[in-house]
């Protein structure tokens, strides 16, 4: 929905609370003209139900607010008498057009000083529940959010099974875009199996389905700081007509908005203005050989044959069986193996190991599966490029050549109509030989570099699907062992050194609370 049309629903939303509810502030002491000035009849509502005004800030957040309206159409209705279950559930079920019947078709009379708590212990359960979700989804989708890391790609900088805390707040949050949706889960409504959202998927339909709609368009929060080259990131996976990760041939048919895309967390290699070349593998910006943070364990692709002995369970590798031409197993054993470049050095050394050797894939050979995914790409996975990663303002000409770089990005990240005739292009029916991006780009790659799919298979990652900051493991857990990994537990994302746990210092601060309570406490006895 555009910003004329969200303006039109907001004042329609006026005159539709102005029709219900001008008999009830007159019966309340007020004036029947206050119930139609926006954002001011909220406050007079707030002081005519007894509650705080600081509600009406909640009545204007996505997804919160959805909690809000009911809580506040329930409040409205007690507050002239209608405390029955019935009048709750009648009040829920027509969306507050309850209200109207009591405005209109009762005589009731309005009850200043009634009390705000709840008539059963059901009542005051219910209360609890629903501004705990009102404080938690505050906190998730503004401040903090916990994250769990389901794949290898970041091995073994962050494992699988680490839970993380992301920060909403470093790069500034950004305000949900999905406004019709359950609070606090993503795409999917656990157990459930069904779509937590409210969006139409059909890509053919989304610029006319109603439900898409209520879509707001993206908006942040001012943040402290910039994403920073070599930094861990959060992000909504860009390749949104994907069906799944292992789909890279677009459906056309399958479309998530932006905030609904899958979760995904990667390293920043490159950042806005950067120029980034891939070498045997190893990243280079702007002729440069990437240095990564001393925290960073970059894995690659090993051949490990032994003399025959099995490699150690220690390692996560793929037995298979080499052959001559006349089809003789060869002697020895040959592990597949991801392995940093001090594992392969230290494994070269061991006794029964024979040989340990890095695997490249050369270019030169058509390769459609990676970005920018044209039939006559010939670039690989370790040797890519060179690209230019867009800079919110900056220019750039745009050829025949180089436009599939940037197809998606003119397309579908920033909104413009796309046609190329001949030699020729057009940008919303305008002749075009430059473009100035609208938003700044950042090139995602995950550290276990043979086993990501990242920036090299879909392209670039624009900050408005940026989600947010790791900045803590506050819980790992070991799926192959079924052990905690103590040792990570209430460690730091971030920082230089051997991550260092926290957690005894977290178990003596609750301790030294438990104690501090029990003492005062027992002052407060005598």
């Amino acid at each position: 929905m555009t910003a004329t049309g969200w303006f039109l629903f907001f004042l329609i939303l006026q005159i539709v609370h102005f029709a219900g509810t001008w008999k009830l502030y007159q019966k309340a002491g007020r004036k029947a003209w206050e119930a139609l000035i926006p954002v001011y009849n909220a406050i007079v509502l707030m002081k005519i139900i007894n509650r705080p005004v600081w509600w009406v800030i909640l009545l204007f957040i996505p997804i919160i607010n959805l909690i809000m309206f009911p809580v506040v159409w329930v409040e409205t209705a007690r507050s002239y008498g209608r405390n029955s279950t019935a009048d709750t559930w009648l009040t829920i079920l027509t969306l507050g057009l309850y209200i109207y019947y009591i405005n209109y078709a009762l005589e009731v009379t309005y009850i200043p000083e009634r009390s705000l708590k709840p008539r059963t212990a059901t009542g005051e359960w219910v209360s609890s529940i629903l501004f705990a979700i009102v404080a938690a989804t505050l906190v998730h989708t503004y401040i903090m959010q916990p994250y769990v890391i389901p794949t290898s790609s970041l091995e073994k900088s962050l494992l699988v099974g680490d839970f993380l805390f992301v920060s909403k707040f470093h790069y500034g949050a950004r305000v949900p875009m999905t406004t019709v949706a359950a609070p606090m889960v993503h795409d999917t409504i656990p157990g459930l199996g069904m779509k937590s959202y409210l969006f139409n998927d059909d890509i053919s339909k989304k610029n006319t389905s109603w439900m898409n709609k209520f879509q707001l368009p993206y908006m942040r929060l001012p943040g402290f700081e910039d994403i920073k080259r070599n930094e861990i990131v959060v992000f909504n996976q860009p390749a949104d007509t994907l069906r799944d990760m292992n789909d890279f041939y677009p459906d056309r048919n399958y479309y998530k908005p932006i905030d609904k895309k899958t979760n995904l967390v990667k390293r920043c290699v490159g950042v806005p203005g950067d120029s980034l070349e891939i070498r045997d593998g190893y990243v280079y910006i702007n002729g440069e050989k990437t240095v990564l943070p001393d925290r960073a364990r970059p894995q690659y692709s090993y051949i490990v044959k032994t003399n025959g002995a099995n490699l150690s369970p220690a390692y996560m590798y793929e037995r298979f069986d080499v052959t001559d031409n006349f089809g003789q197993r060869s002697d020895g054993s040959y592990y597949f193996v991801a392995l940093t470049e001090e594992s392969a050095l230290r494994l070269s050394k061991t006794p029964n190991v024979v040989s340990v050797e890095r695997q490249v894939e050369a270019s030169g050979r058509p390769n459609p599966r990676l970005f920018p995914n044209t039939k006559d790409n010939m670039w690989s996975a370790d040797n890519f490029g060179p690209i230019y990663i867009p800079e919110k303002g900056k220019k750039i000409a745009l050829t025949k050549e180089n436009l599939p770089l940037y197809k998606r990005i003119i397309r579908e990240y920033e909104g413009n109509t796309l046609q190329v005739n001949g030699n020729e292009i057009t940008i919303n029916g305008q002749p075009a030989e430059s473009y100035t991006f609208k938003q700044d780009y950042y090139w995602m790659m995950g550290d276990n570099r043979d086993n990501s799919i990242d920036s090299r298979y879909w392209g670039y990652v624009p900050f408005d699907h940026v989600v947010g900051k790791p900045v803590f493991v506050w819980f790992s857990w070991d799926k192959i062992s079924k052990n905690v990994r103590w040792d990570r537990v209430f460690t730091t994302v971030n920082g230089s050194g051997k991550p260092v746990s926290y957690f005894k210092y977290f178990l003596i601060a609750v301790a030294a609370w438990i104690v501090f309570g029990f003492i005062r406490k027992k002052k407060i006895k005598k």
